[in-house]
């Protein structure tokens, strides 16, 4: 199948694998690359020397495009962007909203330049600094996500740039696929889906937690670092939604010491990330010391496969996901659902 997706990136099918963190490295990416799809190597939870060293794994085990996720308010997203560069890499995403002056850096490289967004607005803004497509998140998708849906946000982007958009949250077959093109999408992104598959690298107890969840098990809460965030509901989540604001900081001041022994950081260094990430939000003390281990909290279920004790980010869609396929049956499957449903749509009468 064509799109303008497919152009733009030089893959076979219009399928994106999000950039997710701790789950989207080399093994993922490059199975999804084999698969015909866009892999996304996420970047934010690697060193700039393990970023490197990532990319040329990927590109070890496949010769397809692939891509590099990027969070653009990183003081060290330069030094990024020229491993990128250098390296050969087809397309960088941002999870941010990237500077004019980075994408035209990108761009005089020959990156594709992919950010993503949540709003109409700034979907219209990066596409008049250069971006080259646009992937629109809407309230179903996992992680950090905003309140409009899918199915409303999609046509506003679509009819208000003139570049491709890629649709991203509520998606996981081939009806989904089909549906997103019928908005004006150029293809989909998924997370949740491609976390769910037997290339992801993610340890098998956190897989069975996910694949054991109903709809109603995916929650939306602020509790862990003050923002909408989208998540499984964990012994974690509930024990932050139930506790008072001076029980939230022990617990956040009891978890933060566990974690700073695994990060290395400082005191002073985390409550300094986490001042940083509140941007300019009315958080407590003890969602700032959890923002601040918002990635250790992802790495502790997503690598160490404590799911007593991590964030389970989930799109809504983990309530109806129930099999572990590996990125090429999955890709398949979902073009052949595609195409079989394009097949059997009523067609108008004449």
């Amino acid at each position: 199948m064509r799109t303008a997706l497919t152009e733009l990136t030089g893959v076979r099918h219009p399928i994106v694998q999000t950039g997710m963190g701790w789950v989207a490295g080399p093994r993922l990416v490059s199975a999804t690359a084999n698969a015909g799809a866009l892999g996304i190597l996420a970047s934010a939870t690697m060193t700039v020397d393990e970023l490197r060293a990532a990319v040329r794994e990927v590109r070890s085990r496949t010769d397809r495009p692939f891509g590099v996720n990027l969070r653009a308010d990183a003081g060290d997203a330069r030094e990024r962007v020229r491993i990128i560069v250098d390296e050969g890499v087809r397309v960088a995403s941002f999870a941010l909203a990237p500077s004019r002056d980075l994408i035209a850096e990108l761009k005089d490289a020959g990156v594709v330049v992919i950010p993503s967004v949540g709003a109409r607005r700034h979907a219209e803004k990066v596409a008049g600094w250069g971006a080259d497509a646009v992937l629109v998140q809407g309230g179903e998708g996992g992680g950090h996500t905003g309140e409009v849906a899918t199915s409303v946000l999609l046509p506003q982007v679509v009819d208000a740039v003139g570049i491709p958009v890629i649709a991203a949250g509520g998606f996981h077959d081939g009806r989904g696929l089909v549906a997103a093109l019928a908005h004006g999408a150029a293809g989909i992104a998924m997370g949740t889906r491609f976390l769910l598959t037997s290339d992801s690298t993610v340890p098998d107890a956190v897989k069975a937690r996910y694949l054991a969840a109903t709809v109603k098990d995916v929650t939306v809460t602020t509790a862990v670092d003050g923002l909408p965030h989208r998540m499984l509901r964990t012994e974690l989540v509930a024990s932050l939604e139930d506790a008072g604001r001076v029980r939230a900081l022990a617990q956040a001041v009891r978890r933060a010491a566990g974690f700073r022994r695994l990060s290395g950081l400082s005191w002073p260094a985390m409550v300094r990330d986490g001042l940083a990430m509140r941007h300019g939000k009315d958080l407590s003390w003890s969602q700032v010391l959890l923002a601040a281990n918002t990635p250790m909290l992802l790495r502790a279920s997503m690598v160490e496969g404590r799911t007593d004790l991590g964030v389970m980010a989930a799109g809504q869609v983990a309530g109806v996901i129930e099999d572990l396929p590996s990125c090429e049956e999955l890709v398949g499957r979902i073009m052949a659902e595609a195409a079989q449903v394009l097949r059997t749509l009523p067609r108008p009468e004449s």
